[in-house]
């Protein structure tokens, strides 16, 4: 069984495409055909189209986090969806999210009211837990903050009242997909740490094994030396496909591309990828 994944929406785009910060990757199987987020705005509906995507045959939506560059194509996706779809995620996806610069305080949650959403065919599905999409794939769930040097970045936070506070970012998850060479990863930011994702994901599994790993990293705030013990952790695992996007960073992506040679690529919009 061949396992397709398919970039819609990145902050880079190949020729003819859109780019966008954000992300939007979709996963097909035999089974199943689900998307990974939605972008920003139109970018992921629009890249589709350009190339040859029909988007009403999706059967499942996974919100990675509440992050308007994860979560602001939903409604354009939902359009073009055309009946009722499953949209799973961590509760905390619908928390009021900010990024707090100094004085300065940015919504960055979903942009959208959930009734319109629920008008518009999306069946929300919201679990803490690992949830299975198909014979195949799976959510990690909420993800088990265990190394000593991945932390969430503390400019991102919710309001609680009058107050914004750390957000944990409880709501970060990523799909897992078996395959026959071992797990694939995906990913949408990795904001609890790429590392952490990884082992939560073998855990969860029971399989060692971890074949490909693409999406984002969110190593682009990270110090040199948690990008040097990131790349250490990755390639203890052996993998055979490195695909990093959007919220990597130049510098670290550089990193990355210099550890693991010719399994690392940059995964942009219309990267395309088949595993067996």
């Amino acid at each position: 069984m061949a396992v397709r994944i398919v970039t819609l929406s990145e902050n880079t785009a190949q020729a003819g495409l859109i780019g966008e910060w954000g992300l939007s990757i979709l996963v097909e199987t035999e089974s199943s055909r689900v998307l990974l987020d939605t972008g920003l705005t139109t970018s992921a509906v629009h890249n589709a189209g350009i190339l040859g995507i029909d988007l009403s045959t999706i059967d499942t939506i996974v919100l990675s986090h509440g992050h308007v560059d994860h979560t602001g194509g939903l409604r354009d996706v939902l359009s073009r969806v055309r009946k009722q779809v499953r949209v799973v995620a961590h509760p905390d996806v619908w928390a009021l999210k900010y990024a707090v610069y100094g004085e300065l305080k940015r919504y960055v949650g979903i942009p959208f009211r959930r009734e319109e959403l629920e008008g518009l065919g999306a069946s929300f599905s919201l679990s803490q837990d690992p949830v299975k999409i198909g014979d195949n794939i799976m959510t990690t769930g909420e993800i088990a903050m265990t190394t000593d040097y991945e932390a969430i970045d503390p400019k991102l936070c919710v309001r609680d009242g009058e107050h914004m506070v750390p957000d944990p970012l409880a709501d970060d998850l990523a799909l897992i997909v078996r395959t026959g060479q071992g797990l694939a990863l995906i990913t949408g930011c990795a904001h609890r740490g790429i590392v952490n994702t990884v082992r939560h994901a073998q855990r969860i599994t029971g399989v060692e094994r971890v074949h490909t790993v693409i999406g984002g990293t969110h190593l682009f705030v990270s110090t040199p030396d948690r990008i040097e013990r990131t790349a250490g952790d990755l390639q203890s695992l052996g993998l055979e496909k490195l695909g990093v996007s959007h919220c990597t960073g130049f510098h670290p992506a550089a990193a990355l591309a210099r550890e693991f040679g010719d399994v690392f690529f940059l995964n942009n919009a219309g990267t395309q990828v088949t595993l067996e």
